[in-house]
Parts: C-alpha cells; sequence; structure tokens
C-alpha cells in the first residue's frame, strides 16, 4: 500500500479477486460504537477477515499536509473504525479472541501536536504535524537524526456495547476500542468480552509505531491492512476487559541496537502529574542533547517513549518512567 496506490474497492463483506478470506473495506468506516449499525457481515468462529483502514484522520491529512491542515481538522469524523462484523452464536457472557495474523502499513504516516490534545496541552498550543516517510523494507522511519523502528499495530479493536447509546470511538471502553496498546501487533492474541448478540467487531486506527503512553495524542499514524482470526470462547468468565497475549520479543524485527535506554522520572502525589513531569522532564533532556526542537521532542517520546510507573507503594509521593531507546540515536 502506498501513498500514491489504491486498492479497487469491493462491496463491504466481499473479499476482492485473490482474497479467499472475508474482507471490509475502506466504505465500511463508522465513527461511533453502536449495536444498532447493521454488520456489513457474518461469520463464523475460526474464519479470518481482512480489513483496510483509513488512517486515524478519516483521509484529512496526505503526505502534502502542513500545519494549517490540523487547525481545520474535523474532529467529528476522526478516527473511525471499519466493520462491524457479526460473530455467529456470539452472546453477552462469550468472549471473542482475535488473532493478529497480519499488518500492512502505507509508506507514509503522520504525527500531529493537536491544540488541546496530548498530555502536556496547555504547554504546546500551536499546531504541529510531522510526515514520516515510512522505510517498510529497512524496517524504521526518521525524525531528524533519529530513526524509529517500525512496529505496527491497531489502535482500534472492539465491540459494540450492550446498551442503545452511541458511544465515541476516542476513548476506549470495556469491550476494547480505542485500546491503544504497542503489544498488539501480529503474532498477539487480544480477548474482548462481548456485549451483545454477535459481538459486532470493528477495528481501525493503524499505526506504525508507538511509545508507551502516546504522550503527544498520536503515534506514526498510517492507512493500515490488518488479516484477524476471530475464535468464539465460552466460559471465561475471568475476561470482563481486554486481555492479551504477545508473542516472544524474538519475532519482533528491530533493526536498531541495543544501546540501553535513556529515562526521565516524575515525582508528585498525583499519576497524572507524575507522569506531565516525567513527561516535560525527557523533552529537556531530548532538546539539550539532541538536537530536536521542543515539538520534535514531543512527538519523539509519543512515538517512541515508554511511559510506565516506577513506583506506586510510598505515599505520598509517587515516581513515573519516561524512557527512550538509546539505539534510536545510532
Amino acid at each position: 500500500m502506498s501513498s500514491t496506490q489504491t486498492h479497487t474497492k469491493s462491496p463491504c463483506g466481499m473479499a476482492p479477486a485473490g482474497w479467499k478470506n472475508f474482507h471490509v473495506g475502506r466504505d465500511c468506516g463508522h465513527v461511533k460504537w453502536s449495536r444498532n449499525i447493521t454488520p456489513k457481515l457474518s461469520v463464523s468462529s475460526g474464519q479470518t477477515v481482512s480489513f483496510d483502514a483509513i488512517d486515524s484522520s478519516n483521509g484529512q491529512l496526505t503526505p502534502t499536509s502542513d500545519a494549517s491542515a490540523i487547525t481545520t481538522l474535523n474532529l467529528g469524523i476522526a478516527n473511525p473504525v471499519f466493520g462491524p462484523i457479526l460473530v455467529q452464536d456470539a452472546q453477552p457472557g462469550d468472549v471473542l479472541k482475535v488473532e493478529v495474523l497480519n499488518l500492512e502499513v502505507a509508506d507514509w504516516g503522520w504525527s500531529a501536536i493537536i491544540p488541546g490534545f496530548g498530555l502536556l496541552a496547555d504547554e504546546y498550543p500551536e499546531p504541529e504535524i510531522k510526515i514520516w516517510s515510512l522505510d517498510r523494507e529497512q524496517g524504521f522511519a526518521k525524525l531528524n537524526n533519529a530513526r524509529i523502528p517500525l512496529r505496527p499495530f491497531l489502535g482500534c479493536m472492539g465491540l459494540a456495547p450492550s446498551h442503545d447509546e452511541e458511544l465515541s470511538t476516542v476513548p476506549p471502553t470495556h469491550a476494547g476500542g480505542n485500546m491503544d496498546c504497542r503489544e498488539l501487533g501480529v503474532g498477539s492474541t487480544v480477548y474482548l468480552p462481548v456485549q451483545t448478540p454477535g459481538a459486532l467487531f470493528s477495528c481501525g486506527d493503524g499505526h506504525a509505531a508507538q511509545g508507551h503512553g502516546e504522550v503527544c495524542g498520536t503515534a506514526i499514524e498510517t492507512p493500515i491492512r490488518a488479516t484477524l482470526r476471530f475464535e468464539l470462547c465460552k466460559n471465561q468468565p475471568w475476561v470482563t476487559a481486554p486481555q492479551y497475549q504477545t508473542p516472544p520479543q524474538i519475532q519482533i524485527p528491530n533493526p536498531l541496537p541495543d544501546l540501553g535506554t535513556f529515562g526521565a522520572l516524575g515525582v508528585a502525589p498525583d499519576l497524572f502529574q507524575a507522569a506531565k513531569s516525567a513527561t516535560r522532564n525527557l523533552v529537556q533532556w531530548l532538546v539539550a542533547t539532541k538536537g530536536l526542537t521542543r515539538s520534535e521532542a514531543y512527538i519523539l517520546a509519543s512515538v517512541a517513549g515508554d511511559l510506565k510507573i516506577a513506583e506506586i507503594v510510598n505515599v505520598p509521593n509517587y515516581e513515573v518512567a519516561l524512557t527512550v531507546p538509546l539505539g534510536i540515536f545510532s
């Protein structure tokens, strides 16, 4: 998939020539979780479905976009997901097992600072955009003197809610949705609790790379083609929110050397404030030592940094760490 190529559109639920399994096309997008959306296809347990997903801007941003495009974004149509598909015999109380078999990103992506959005939104009031060229053969994207390993995943995988209320696709729910969990790449398995008959699964929000925390509010956002296999599971009452299993790390290619990490700590009596402090401190280090602008450093922290709780028991202060792999600067 490239910025200059398009796939032949086909009706929802019908496979293009050469595909052996079901397919959900780009014309099957929606921006609400709802059990009242007509399913685009029906599958049985064990079947495989491919999805073509537009990027999270819903096509509003392109490889030629500049920062002015951020100011005109219609956030009401952002973060589309594609589907839904009905899984036969699925009932509330069941669990839908989703295996991620393959992910193909485009040859471009974008990251942005969107005013009012992100962990440090009050400190970054101006819009910024970074258009990435994704070197799929070498497996990385470049920002200034840093190379970011590509590690694709779907930001959104979720099921329809149990009620008639429509839910935004932006916040995650107990049935999945916009989880933005970078662990859910090829080889991973996701378990989602079924809320309504048929499950009604949708997915989207392709990411070429993202750090834990996604601190500026965006990853490397990209169109994506995903191939998923579905299995209906009974009698798993412990799955009341999304759970997942990942493959051995050795299966994840990394074109860069492991030179350790550099981390900044944030200390505060509130985890959210500690996370903001850690992010702010890492941005300052990146600017001072790596020649990045503040905006570049913030975006880099979002797509390559890992935000984690370092300590949560020594009240009244907690520690959050934000780290980056030093190999990206080699």
